[in-house]
């Protein structure tokens, strides 16, 4: 549940659930390169919040939910570095684990499930626009 109450402070905080919105809200520096296999990262670096999204990316779905991802790093594991590869999703280490919950709380709001009784987590995640991976994450109240 503290990943939950984390993520809607900040969506009542911002009035947004897009985590590029948030980021430079919180003053998180946001940046697009060239990673080859690396999806994105974050990183603090002299004090300041990085969190740096591979250019190559096109697909504004997949890098909201990379950049939900690499917020959560920012928000809950302030201090790690932490690099986001093809198969982070699948990946069982803690800071992971939570960086891809906080991703799916952020960008599946509970509503669009409670105003769609019925639907499975694959027709959930596609009506919202996102791989159906990411509700493996979603917990509802």
């Amino acid at each position: 549940m503290r990943i939950k109450k984390t993520v809607e402070k900040l969506v009542s905080q911002y009035h947004t659930r897009n985590p590029l919105e948030i980021a430079d809200r919180m003053g998180i520096s946001v940046t697009r390169d060239p990673l080859g296999d690396i999806q994105g990262y974050y990183i603090l670096y002299s004090g300041i919040k990085c969190i740096c999204i591979n250019s190559e990316i096109e697909d504004m779905n997949e890098i909201r939910v990379i950049a939900g991802h690499e917020l959560g790093h920012a928000v809950m594991h302030e201090t790690e570095r932490c690099m986001f590869y093809p198969n982070t999703l699948f990946s069982r280490d803690k800071t992971e684990l939570e960086a891809n919950r906080f991703a799916a709380e952020l960008l599946i709001p509970d509503q669009i499930i409670l105003d769609n009784p019925g639907m499975t987590k694959s027709q959930i995640a596609r009506l919202s626009g996102y791989n159906e991976r990411i509700m493996e994450f979603k917990r509802i109240k």
